[in-house]
């Protein structure tokens, strides 16, 4: 393995310890330094991995006896002594480092000689063998985290994750929010808000400053390019320092803001929302800070060490113990101060006067901001170094509302101090959260990240101060007048607020007057005014209890004074319907209608909140709040009680359109056309109809409500489904409009091009039969109209006639009104001929085939004489195949092969044969076509001689009378013989 921790060394050297942390708690980075190994001379070098060709190279300046890491791999402790500057013994010390080096801190222990150290399995004690006695020392780990309203923020690393695990967990209402969060630098929070610092990227050196809110909402991300190794955050700033520079966001979020907050924000939005300044530069704060990285990245031979701010103040302190004071929002350099120690934590107090420093150490002082003393030279200086000094301090956090008052952390005990004088201690080894209103709030990290996935209410710890509890047990023990004098002598909104409820309870009105005017609030002194007009004492009372929040207790007391009326109102305030139902319905006097009406509503409010449908329903309908309860249908899809609602309603009702489009979004059109007319809206109705594709429906009522646009309507749907190639969906959009005629046109148009397409006949047989059905159709539409137009007059005969006569106009043009079943017929009489061709009857077969010669515009005249000489063939009629095939030899469309091949064929057949029909006199009728045909029957293709027959009723055509007994259906066209 490479030793690049020696180089330079000489001498005997040998290694005083190896520890490899093995993983099973995740990385503090992914890929991150974990194999330690140190040297007697106080060389250490932590790899990646044992070939790490760039391992962090320690010199610890020690007599190293012992190495170890923590539970997580996040802390090295190297132990070993070290020469104690003039004296000649040496000092047994504990230097602390992370993964990447950086010191952490340092731990004097008493003894000789220190010769071993074991952390504790958590990682929150270690154990340090000394002489012949063993030494315990808390560890106080340096946790990610922060508290931001009501919401304690923390990270902690996961061994089935890369990334920091960082919890939002809300202590008002115990929910948690999760987020993952790459290579997580700190956690800073300020109000409502906070700020992850992290990497951007494992390759470039830029990094995020990601503004979130209690529930982990990233809200605002800002990359920058400096290491964001401090980060300090305000209600408008956030400031973020590398060792060598600072960088400042004026940040936004949209919350209200006091007039003095906006002119501060507008003032220093002109002045630019991000800057960066060297800590070297003196800026005087009357020019912009720019935005310009080229300078942070010059050095300092004093860089920072750490910095706080406040809403005025920005202090930053450097390793030479030297602060520097800057005015926010326009940053200027106010003062330069000298300190005799290297700030590791710094905080100012509410109206940045103090500032309060954590030295590496943890030794704990206090320095005036704005004292003006005199020095040892004479000369008046500003600032000033307080009396006050606590050693093995972890952490403090000054009032939010009292510039002398803070609590601090030493060891396992915490305390707290007024004008620098301490309270007695009280046992914890709690964070500080919050500390306001003479309570602090504190929280047990330790217990919560030994199961950070399950944090317990029971972990975080409110301690009143001394002033408040002593407050608290006057009042209780003494009396109120003596507890207002002590109050008085030591004067905080808090003891006036629980002097003034201790004078309510006890309905002393003037003390808890004045009281509450002592504390600025306002409703407190309205509420005393009440009170005070109030005759009854019983009355006082139930008041007070309300106030205090005992409700049962007051509300109690009203129905006891017969005042059942106050006791409602009551409820109707906190908005307990339930309760006010309740109270209405046991009442023995009349409860009041629109009272129980809006109960009953708000308690179907409640229900419908939670999506209880059922429920709501009830009691929307004892609340007759129609608007309601069709929603409440429409969510649990029961149509019927819709429409029934519908129906209930009276005529041009609000609430109807509404309801009809309820019932177009779930496709129920007839309903929604009756809702629709039900409150005059034909034109939606028509509407509705169209996009449901209820077309016959749409022209009904467009006829009946006099509405011109359905003909363009349906034209120019047609065109858009004939533009998209949907001609089927179109005739059933016309045939569904009763649109009948331009429906079989286009069925017509279908029918010839698959004719001409050589589909299967049968398949062309169907579209000819519902082209001539849907002519049929029109006819009788015509017919129709026609009866209606002349009503009253003269005989039906009259109107028959005139139907026709309005036919004959429109069809003059088209053979499809003349005759439409003639594709119909042809394809039938081709089908019905080789039928009965290949069943071997081919007599009626060829008495068939020669109804086709009339159809040669629709059946190509090939195929018709091919059939034909192929008929006449098999039952002899030679005579009629001579004259099918000159047919054929004659026909244009053949290419000289296919007539060659004819001409071929006819002399084979005629040469054996001599062109005669054997049974001429059966032939003779047909083979003389024109117009004295006889009817032909659709079943055998044989002409009608009888006088009897059968006729169709739809199609018109005949069949013979012994023939019609063995068919259900129309040869033809398919309909019904019953």
């Amino acid at each position: 393995m490479k030793l690049n921790c020696l180089v330079n060394v000489t001498g005997a050297i040998s290694i005083a310890g190896i520890h490899w942390y093995h993983g099973t708690e995740g990385y503090v980075e992914p890929d991150c330094p974990c194999l330690a190994v140190c040297f007697d001379n106080g060389r250490c070098q932590i790899m990646r991995h044992e070939n790490d060709q760039n391992p962090v190279l320690i010199d610890t300046n020690m007599c190293v006896v012992s190495i170890q890491w923590n539970h997580t791999g996040s802390v090295l402790a190297v132990a070993g002594t070290q020469k104690a500057g003039l004296q000649d013994r040496d000092v047994n010390i504990v230097q602390f480092y992370n993964p990447f080096g950086e010191s952490l801190g340092t731990l004097r222990v008493a003894g000789k000689q220190i010769s071993a150290l074991s952390w504790e399995g958590g990682g929150l004690k270690i154990a340090l063998a000394v002489d012949c006695f063993i030494y315990f020392a808390n560890i106080r780990p340096d946790y990610k985290w922060g508290y931001c309203s009501n919401t304690i923020v923390y990270a902690y690393t996961r061994p089935d994750r890369p990334e920091y695990c960082v919890i939002f967990w809300d202590t008002k209402n115990n929910e948690k929010y999760v987020k993952y969060v790459k290579s997580l630098i700190s956690i800073t929070t300020c109000g409502d808000f906070c700020i992850l610092a992290t990497k951007a990227d494992e390759n470039l050196p830029q990094f995020v400053l990601v503004l979130c809110n209690s529930i982990g909402t990233p809200l605002d991300p800002k990359y920058i390019d400096i290491v964001p190794l401090f980060v300090a955050m305000t209600k408008t700033h956030v400031i973020a320092a590398s060792k060598e520079a600072f960088y400042i966001w004026q940040y936004r979020v949209s919350k209200k803001l006091t007039a003095l907050e906006i002119n501060q924000m507008t003032r220093s939005r002109k002045e630019g929302r991000e800057r960066i300044y060297h800590i070297d530069d003196s800026p005087s704060g009357s020019v912009d800070g720019v935005l310009d990285y080229d300078k942070a990245i010059q050095g300092t031979r004093d860089p920072i060490c750490a910095l706080t701010a406040s809403d005025k103040t920005l202090i930053v302190g450097r390793e030479s113990g030297a602060i520097q004071r800057y005015s926010l929002p326009n940053v200027g350099l106010i003062q330069k101060y000298s300190l005799n120690c290297r700030a590791n934590q710094l905080s100012l107090n509410c109206n940045s006067s103090r500032l309060a420093i954590i030295d590496n150490s943890g030794v704990l002082t206090f320095f005036d901001l704005d004292a003006r003393v005199t020095d040892s030279t004479g000369q008046q200086v500003i600032g000033e170094l307080l009396k006050l000094e606590r050693k093995d301090v972890w952490d403090m956090k000054w009032a939010r509302d009292n510039p002398d008052l803070f609590a601090m952390m030493e060891k396992t005990r915490m305390y707290v101090f007024r004008n620098l004088d301490p309270e007695e201690p009280i046992q914890t080894s709690g964070y500080i959260c919050n500390f306001e209103d003479l309570e602090i709030k504190s929280v047990l990290l330790d217990e919560i990240l030994k199961n950070p996935e399950h944090p317990n209410k029971d972990y975080i710890i409110n301690f009143e101060i001394r002033s408040l509890r002593d407050s608290r047990a006057l009042i209780e023990k003494v009396g109120i007048e003596d507890a207002s004098q002590f109050i008085e002598d030591n004067p905080h909104p808090r003891l006036w607020r629980l002097l003034a409820e201790a004078a309510l309870q006890k309905l002393d009105l003037h003390t808890a007057e004045q009281a509450f005017v002592h504390c600025k609030d306002y409703q407190g002194i309205k509420f005393v005014k009440r009170l005070g007009h109030l005759q009854s004492e019983a009355m006082k009372q139930a008041e007070v209890a309300a106030y205090f929040s005992r409700f049962e207790e007051a509300e109690k007391m009203y129905l006891d004074m017969d005042r059942r009326d106050l006791a409602i109102g009551l409820r109707l305030k906190l908005g307990d319907w339930f309760r006010v139902l309740q109270l209405l319905k046991t009442g023995s006097g009349d409860a009041d209608d629109s009272l129980l009406e809006q109960a009953h509503n708000a308690i179907g409010d409640y229900f419908a909140d939670r999506q209880k449908w059922l429920n709501a329903v009830q009691y929307y309908v004892q609340g007759q709040n129609q608007e309601r309860l069709a929603e409440c249908y429409y969510m649990l899809e029961d149509c019927e009680g819709l429409e029934n609602l519908a129906n209930s309603l009276p005529e041009n009702h609000k609430l109807l359109p509404e309801i009809a489009q309820m019932f177009v979004r779930v496709g129920m059109c007839e309903q929604a056309v009756t809702a629709f007319l039900k409150c005059n809206q034909p034109k939606a109705a028509v509407d509705t109809c169209v996009h449901l594709n209820q077309w016959n429906k749409a022209v009904e009522l467009a006829k009946n409500h006099n509405m011109k646009e359905i003909g363009s309507l349906l034209a120019r749907y047609a065109a858009h489904l004939l533009e998209k190639n949907k001609t089927l969906d179109a005739i059933e959009l016309y045939r569904k409009a009763n649109y009948f005629y331009d429906a079989a046109k286009l069925m017509f148009k279908i029918a010839d091009e698959e004719a001409k397409k050589r589909t299967k006949p049968l398949c062309v047989k169907k579209l000819y039969v519902l082209s001539a059905l849907l002519i049929e159709q029109y006819h009788e539409q015509m017919k129709n109209a026609q009866r209606g137009k002349v009503k009253g007059k003269s005989s039906e005969a009259t109107s028959a006639l005139a139907g026709l006569l309005e036919e004959e106009v429109l069809s003059t043009t088209s053979r499809l009104t003349d005759n439409a079943w003639r594709g119909a017929e042809a394809y039938h009489f081709f089908i019905l001929a080789q039928r009965q061709l290949y069943e071997g009857y081919a007599d009626s077969a060829l008495k068939t085939a020669l109804h086709l010669r009339d159809y040669e515009d629709i059946i190509p005249a090939m195929e018709i004489y091919s059939l034909l000489a192929l008929c006449a063939c098999a039952c002899e009629a030679f005579g009629t195949c001579s004259k099918a095939f000159i047919k054929l030899e004659s026909l244009e469309s053949l290419s000289p092969e296919q007539k060659q091949q004819y001409e071929d064929l006819a002399i084979e057949i005629f040469t054996k044969h001599t062109p005669k029909d054997n049974r001429k006199s059966e032939l003779d009728n047909l083979l003389k076509g024109g117009k004295g045909k006889l009817p032909t029957c659709v079943a055998t293709g044989s002409p009608i001689t009888e006088y009897q027959f059968w006729m169709c009723s739809v199609c018109k055509h005949c069949v013979l009378a012994q023939e019609i007994s063995n068919y259900n259906f129309c040869p033809l066209c398919h309909s019904s013989v019953a």
